[in-house]
């Protein structure tokens, strides 16, 4: 078949490594596969290299100082739509990854990764019609599709995400060792500072970790978005100042760090607020890292009893303490099992059923 899969970014963010993987593997099992995606700021590129197997179409897109939210995605969309609507027909299977993308591609199938529920008028209207307007859905869990069945009456094919396990689970020791060096004990997080995240109360719970190991560091690495954060990055390093707590922030950093730095690390907090699978969280289970993250039923139906699961800062910081506390070979060991069960050729498999069942 030949497939095109579309998004919105060329940078390091869970839809953007889905879609790149999902690419490979769908090229690997003999497709032929076109990843459609918008040049932000002078981008020629991904973030990494990909698999020469896949084509890419990095439409460029600039810049523009000062401008909204509402108007960057407008211009997005029709950014996009210019340049993929005359090549559409070309495509057996158009499937869109996030809702720009979606709004784009006009008939597709869409991947929701999760639902959002954005207050900027532009955002909301693109979200809703990303949502109804195409006509077959996948969800990466079924707590996601639950939410589509609930809200528009949708059924949707689940398909979990895989995840690059070897890539963690063999991340470079001595890199890894690098990091531990440098930062002495460290809680990772990886995702930014933003609303969905949960990073407020990660701090909160960062301040109450530190009575108790006053030797814990926490470290946020990622960030990448197209969303202007500013005022909630603003009221974290408020709260940070009063808290006399100094998180390390080190932003988006180089694809082949992330394994080691992930390998490093003494713990792994994922306290989001909204996710549709939890893939960086996947990431440290393969790395053999303790997990503590927000107690949400779709991370429960992911990760079961291989992660620690609190709902307030105290929690997070009292499941954290014991995380860095105890040595739990048999957690670590159902933690890799449970990761190394999402394959990316499972899901490239399944991905390739559904285009089939979808063509007859």
């Amino acid at each position: 078949m030949r497939i095109a899969l579309l998004s919105y970014s060329t940078r390091p963010r869970g839809g953007v490594v889905h879609t790149l993987a999902l690419a490979e593997a769908l090229a690997a099992a003999g497709q032929h596969v076109t990843v459609w995606t918008l040049g932000r700021g002078g981008d020629t590129g991904f973030f990494r290299p990909v698999d020469p197997a896949v084509r890419l179409r990095v439409v460029p897109f600039s810049d523009i100082p000062g401008e909204g939210v509402g108007p960057r995605v407008l211009r997005s969309i029709a950014v996009l739509r210019g340049a993929f609507t005359p090549e559409a027909a070309s495509y057996d299977v158009v499937h869109a990854q996030d809702c720009i993308s979606a709004n784009a591609a006009g008939r597709c199938v869409r991947t929701v990764h999760h639902v959002d529920h954005f207050t900027t008028p532009e955002l909301a209207a693109c979200h809703e019609r990303a949502i109804v307007t195409p006509y077959a859905h996948v969800c990466v869990s079924q707590a996601v599709a639950a939410e589509l069945a609930a809200g528009w009456g949708i059924t949707a094919t689940v398909i979990p995400n895989g995840v690059a396990y070897e890539r963690f689970a063999c991340a470079d020791p001595v890199a890894a060792h690098m990091w531990r060096r440098q930062f002495g004990t460290y809680v990772l997080t990886v995702g930014g500072i933003e609303p969905r995240k949960g990073s407020l109360d990660l701090l909160e719970a960062y301040a109450l970790l530190r009575e108790a190991r006053p030797d814990a560091r926490l470290v946020i690495a990622g960030g990448e978005t197209l969303f202007d954060y500013r005022d909630y990055r603003a009221r974290w390093e408020a709260r940070a100042a009063e808290l006399g707590a100094e998180p390390l922030v080190l932003g988006p950093v180089a694809d082949a760090d992330l394994p080691p730095l992930v390998a490093g690390a003494a713990a792994f907090a994922f306290p989001s607020v909204k996710e549709g699978f939890g893939l960086a969280a996947m990431e440290a289970l393969a790395a053999g890292v303790p997990l503590v993250m927000r107690d949400l039923p779709v991370l429960r139906e992911v990760f079961g009893s291989a992660a620690r699961f609190a709902v307030s800062p105290a929690g997070l910081a009292a499941e954290l303490a014991d995380a860095l506390s105890a040595d739990d070979p048999g957690r670590r060991t159902a933690g890799r099992a449970v990761a190394v069960r999402h394959t990316w050729r499972a899901a490239a498999e399944r991905h390739i059923a559904l285009y089939e069942s979808l063509a007859s």
